[in-house]
């Protein structure tokens, strides 16, 4: 499985990016896909994930703000964020799991995204 990550950039509090993972080498319907993030000096934190199925579960920080959906015929996942805040400056990684797995740990995902760098000034 690769996993490739893209859409991050640099932008103004308040303001929107969507973030794409392309998935290949396997059925993507098989698996699924989790958004983590990293900021500096901080642990990897669960932001949100969704399955198969379309079921998805977002962390409570980001929820209202962040939107993750997937496109099981390009066998992509997005992750649209708006109203930006500084604090979610992070390095954004996409991650896949088998579809019988749904969590919120990094342990569980056994491929990852190379990442993609949100900034956001205030």
């Amino acid at each position: 499985v690769t996993l490739v990550d893209t859409g991050g950039g640099l932008v103004q509090a308040g303001g929107s990016l969507r973030l794409s993972c392309a998935f290949s080498g396997r059925a993507f319907t098989a698996y699924t896909i989790a958004w983590f993030r990293q900021a500096p000096g901080k642990e990897r934190e669960f932001v949100s994930y969704i399955m198969s199925g379309l079921s998805s579960a977002s962390a409570d920080s980001v929820k209202g703000r962040f939107t993750i959906s997937r496109d099981n015929t390009r066998n992509t996942v997005y992750l649209q964020t708006k109203n930006l805040r500084p604090e979610d400056t992070a390095i954004y990684y996409c991650a896949a799991a088998p579809s019988s797995y749904t969590s919120n740990r990094p342990a569980t995902y056994e491929y990852w995204g190379q990442g993609t760098k949100d900034t956001v000034s205030s």
